[in-house]
């Protein structure tokens, strides 16, 4: 059988020995696989393989085409061929250098960037046929030792080595586009401004997007120039990649507001007006509890919008929650809504938990059991307080459980924020 390069739209079947080592996946073996032969050799010199009685019902047939010059090869080239043998002899395409004598073989690969291609070269030239598997093709074949069992072999592997780089290329990117958000996500995280200060900080923080690092839960901590400490911990609704962009928005105002002089219901006000000319729609909201600490570390005022409200534990006693009756509506709901700041009394030693929804609607004992809530959380922070966990060791105490209460990973983004003090300063 002979494929002649006279009639560029004969096709020629023929049985193509399975390849060694090769996966079992169809996919990625197709039972036919399509060679397209770009040669300027009129008489049709490639003789096409004959069929191989070894290649037996497990073999994978190679139909060919062939071209006789690049611009048949263009119109031929269509979504099932899976190989391309280009002739290095083919004249040299229109635009291209006359010394390149790979410029046929570029033509082809800018033709063809998805498709395996093997460049054919008489065994004199065994030079530029290296040159040409470095410049992008899969492999090179002389024209002198050229048979079927060599042509059918060269084609599926060809195939298969292009198949693999394209996926080891996508993976390549996909861990790279993972690392860049990764550096990003981490970049947006906050670090706690707390020089001068006598607190201890521990933050714990798991997004309910699986692989994510940032999640619509968000948190900070600074202190300003007059001793003041500044805490705040915040939830935009949902999860997602937007919820979590406009997290870091609301962190990143809320930071800047405080430095600036503001608190309570002006610093709320404020950070309103900003949510709602950065969200999406008008169903989006954010609850918020913020904590300034007095200097001096006995006192604080505490302003709830929406959150629920934080746990104290003074030296000695058992952790409770912060009165909450006085607190506002999240921002983004109303308006013109206010935020009153209401004044605590912390004492001398004591360890304050700010934390946000998703740990309080984790389950109890499983799917379809009832939800933590704020009591169930209660009894666990006070069980792990007795067994005399503090700073991040009782944060990932309490998430550890809170999972195994559940009974799997929680499903929506939580944030633990503890500050404790031990009271030694006065």
């Amino acid at each position: 059988m002979t494929a002649s390069a006279a009639t560029p739209s004969t096709a020629t079947a023929v049985d193509a020995p399975a390849v060694p080592g090769a996966g079992t996946d169809p996919a990625a073996a197709p039972a036919t696989l399509t060679l397209l032969v770009v040669e300027d050799d009129p008489a049709g010199s490639l003789a096409a393989p004959e069929p191989l009685d070894a290649a037996g019902a497990a073999g994978t047939r190679i139909r060919i085409r062939t071209a006789r010059n690049l611009t048949e090869a263009e119109r031929l080239l269509t979504d099932d061929v899976h190989c391309v043998l280009v002739d290095l002899a083919l004249p040299v395409p229109r635009g291209a250098a006359d010394d390149d004598p790979l410029a046929p073989l570029r033509h082809v690969l800018r033709l063809a960037p998805r498709h395996a291609v093997l460049a054919l070269a008489p065994s004199a030239d065994a030079g530029l046929a290296a040159e040409a598997v470095r410049v992008g093709a899969q492999d090179h074949l002389f024209r002198e030792e050229l048979d079927g069992r060599l042509l059918s072999r060269a084609v599926r592997y060809a195939v298969e080595r292009k198949r693999n780089d394209a996926a080891r290329a996508k993976l390549a990117e996909s861990r790279l586009r993972a690392q860049e958000n990764a550096r990003l996500e981490r970049g947006l995280l906050p670090t706690p401004l707390l020089e001068g200060s006598d607190l201890r900080f521990a933050a714990s923080y798991r997004p309910g997007r699986s692989r994510a690092l940032l999640g619509g839960d968000f948190y900070d901590v600074v202190r300003t120039p007059d001793g003041t400490v500044h805490a705040m911990i915040g939830d935009v609704c949902g999860h997602g990649p937007d919820e979590a962009a406009l997290g870091v928005e609301l962190r990143i105002a809320w930071r800047a507001l405080t430095f600036a002089g503001l608190c309570g219901d002006e610093l709320l006000s404020t950070l309103q007006r900003v949510l709602e000319h950065e969200r999406e729609s008008e169903e989006i909201f954010a609850t918020l509890c913020t904590v300034d600490i007095a200097p001096d570390g006995r006192r604080a005022g505490l302003c709830l919008a929406g959150h629920p409200a934080p746990l104290i534990a003074q030296h000695g006693g058992t952790a409770r929650l912060l009165p909450y009756e006085d607190g506002g509506p999240a921002l983004g709901l109303l308006p013109h809504a206010r935020w009153p700041r209401r004044q605590v009394e912390l004492g001398g030693a004591w360890s304050l938990l700010l934390y946000t929804d998703g740990l309080i609607e984790g389950r109890t004992a499983g799917p379809g059991s009832p939800r933590l809530g704020q009591d169930g959380m209660v009894g666990m922070i006070n069980r792990q307080l007795t067994g005399g966990l503090r700073g991040e060791a009782l944060l990932e105490a309490a998430m550890a459980e809170a999972r195994s209460l559940n009974g799997g990973e929680l499903t929506d983004d939580v944030a633990l924020l503890a500050l404790e003090r031990d009271g030694a300063r006065g």
